[in-house]
């Protein structure tokens, strides 16, 4: 990499988020990590990095993040957005409480932090972002119901943001994992793929890593489905 740059990483204390703050970091990015458990906080700082232990459900606690970074480093060039896991239930016994629940988990923590990033990545001249998403966006499955909803409509957002930032050189995609090693695994689900295995949240992470360099410079607005080829099984 001919310049440092940095690296922003939401609920970023265990599975993919973990495996993406390493991965940047033996990239050679400077890492900053948000996680509520704590765990991102001790990770950014083995990584050398800085940590926030607070909520993306809370535009003080991804604030806090975005500021140190920009006390620390002065830039921001890569975002990259993790989630915990909202409600489930049959659909019709979802409340109104969980459905914005849901709302809250896998969409608007992904929108608040572009929200106060894409600004600073404009004057900078560019940057690149990337929501984890999920492969059920566009398949939706009764087991994952807010999750599905809302990514799909993360899925818009992404493409409307595209339309708008692209000329920028913010680039914006979504990877959409599938079954992947940080989930509990069952037999079931393991058929269900046809690779016939679970993902790795390190081969999710060198996704993100590549759509976040250069050599995806001309890519944006996108669903990246990375999920053993389940997609094509349903």
């Amino acid at each position: 990499m001919s310049e440092e740059k940095v690296a922003l990483i939401t609920a970023g204390g265990s599975g993919m988020g973990a495996a993406t703050a390493r991965k940047l970091a033996a990239d050679g990015y400077r890492v900053a990590i948000l996680s509520s458990s704590g765990k991102g906080e001790a990770l950014a700082k083995e990584l050398g990095g800085v940590g926030v232990t607070g909520s993306n459900q809370s535009n003080d606690d991804v604030k806090r993040l975005v500021d140190l970074s920009m006390e620390r480093w002065g830039r921001i060039d890569a975002l990259v957005n993790s989630a915990g896991h909202g409600p489930r239930a049959p659909i019709l016994e979802i409340s109104d409480e969980d459905w914005h629940k849901g709302m809250e988990v896998y969409f608007l923590s992904a929108v608040r932090p572009i929200r106060l990033v894409a600004p600073i990545m404009e004057s900078q001249g560019g940057g690149a972002i990337v929501n984890i998403s999920t492969a059920w966006a566009f398949e939706p499955s009764p087991m994952f119901p807010t999750s599905a909803v809302f990514r799909a409509g993360l899925a818009s957002f992404t493409k409307i943001f595209a339309d708008s930032y692209a000329a920028k050189n913010i680039r914006l995609n979504n990877v959409l994992p599938g079954w992947i090693d940080s989930l509990p695994a069952t037999e079931e689900r393991r058929d269900s793929v046809p690779m016939g295995r679970y993902g790795t949240s390190e081969e999710i992470a060198a996704t993100i890593a590549f759509l976040l360099s250069e050599g995806a410079g001309y890519i944006t607005g996108q669903n990246i489905r990375v999920d053993g080829g389940i997609a094509r099984s349903v």
